[in-house]
């Protein structure tokens, strides 16, 4: 059998017998290395290669930072903030889900998290309001997905310190999909509001307004820390996701006093925890993806799409297809490390900016967190909802729609993603980068 087809097929066949997606990489790899003679040491050398880098370092900090904030009462603030933002529109607490998600998304940059404590206080709230609970739970899986696109994304530092691009352009480029996205989710909030008789919430004065977003002022100025930060040349990726950390400590231990000190080592040990399972699947992606490259399967790839067309957007939207269909099966951060060489190698072949490439995959790979198999958001946001998943899978359907509707534009109007990089760092693409 060709090495590469047993790769893929055992790798594939593990997963539907439910292993582990980190062991399916190592085993599936070691069968391939053991039936082509490959010497066993390649195999730790590359599982070391693929966790060796400072860069990733900044996951677990910003998986730290997700922690503090659903530990005190930020994100009690940003809901306030967004509540009294656009909670008073047509469809109000659709509308303060999908704010308050982009607010979150700027701070940690995961989507699981984002699901569980903000569907965990909205979506009671939806469907006390009226609202039908899968619809609660679509709106709320879908809108969490903005953590893996606007910045700090965890997905975007993984594509970029694999795949050698620039981390402060991919935070760059994932703002305006991931704000034009939200906005799309809301005028379709609204439009269903109106066509069902959703309620708003009262206006809350200008006077409380004003009183609400100073109380969230402080956590606010994380991702402009974090962002401004990067891209002014002040600081790395790593050193920024730490600033962030140390900032939202002083907030909730010593500002606003509603996390003891004692609470702290179980903070760490939780964070430790979540960042250990991605990190093994790191370590056998890094096998995995190296097998990848040496079997040629870019080439291979590359070689099959050109004899389907030559068409630059016709390429990409078959690599979307491709995605959309890994997405189901794989979470991001393992489908970006597996599948890397051959997303830059469509990107190269169509002529696409590497920033570009990666913000796109990034987009199109989110909407696996809504669908099933995988569809993580979207089972925590029906268990909390208490609907049916077929349901929920429904009310995302449009939704998800959305998303890959801002991708496919990001390919016809590549200042979508370019512009802002192109304004702020002009000097990365002046040189080609």
């Amino acid at each position: 059998m060709n090495p590469l087809v047993l790769l893929l097929l055992s790798f594939f066949v593990l997963i539907a017998l439910r292993v582990n997606i980190g062991f399916s990489l190592i085993l599936s790899s070691a069968i391939v290395i053991l039936t082509e003679g490959l010497p066993l040491v390649s195999a730790v050398n590359q599982m070391y290669a693929g966790i060796d880098s400072f860069t990733l370092m900044a996951v677990p900090f910003f998986m730290l930072l997700g922690r503090i904030l659903n530990a005190g009462s930020i994100t009690n603030r940003l809901l306030e903030v967004a509540d009294a933002t656009v909670g008073h529109v047509r469809g109000g607490l659709g509308h303060v889900n999908v704010f308050v998600s982009m607010v979150f998304a700027s701070l940690s940059g995961s989507a699981a998290a984002d699901t569980a404590s903000v569907g965990s206080i909205l979506i009671p709230a939806m469907k006390k309001a009226g609202y039908p609970p899968a619809f609660a739970a679509a709106l709320t899986a879908a809108s969490s997905t903005l953590g893996v696109i606007i910045p700090p994304s965890i997905i975007l530092i993984v594509y970029g310190a694999f795949g050698n691009v620039s981390i402060g352009a991919l935070f760059i480029g994932g703002v305006v999909p991931g704000v034009l996205i939200a906005l799309f989710m809301m005028i379709y909030t609204y439009v269903l509001a109106v066509k069902f008789g959703y309620p708003a919430n009262p206006f809350p004065g200008v006077r409380k307004m004003g009183r609400v977003l100073v109380r969230g002022s402080a956590p606010l100025m994380i991702p402009v820390l974090v962002l401004g930060g990067i891209v002014g040349g002040f600081f790395t990726p790593t050193e920024g996701a730490i600033i962030a950390v140390i900032w939202a400590l002083f907030l909730t231990l010593v500002a606003y006093r509603d996390v003891p000190l004692r609470d702290v080592p179980k903070l760490l040990a939780d964070a430790v925890v979540d960042f250990s399972i991605p990190m093994f699947t790191v370590a056998g992606a890094g096998i995995f993806g190296w097998l990848i490259a040496y079997l040629g399967a870019s080439k291979i790839v590359v070689a099959f799409i050109l004899g389907l067309t030559s068409s630059p957007f016709l390429i990409m939207l078959l690599l979307i297809a491709f995605l959309l269909l890994v997405g189901m099966v794989l979470n991001p951060i393992s489908a970006t490390l597996i599948f890397l060489p051959i997303i830059q190698a469509l990107g190269d072949t169509a002529g696409m900016n590497p920033v570009h490439m990666g913000v796109l995959s990034t987009i199109v790979l989110s909407v696996g967190l809504v669908t099933p198999p995988y569809g993580i958001c979207l089972l925590i946001a029906s268990q909390i909802a208490e609907a049916p998943l077929g349901r929920a899978m429904l009310a995302a359907a449009p939704i998800c729609g959305l998303t890959i509707l801002v991708a496919v534009l990001s390919l016809w109007f590549p200042d979508i993603v370019l512009g802002l990089p192109k304004l702020l760092v002009p000097d990365l693409f002046a040189s080609g980068g």
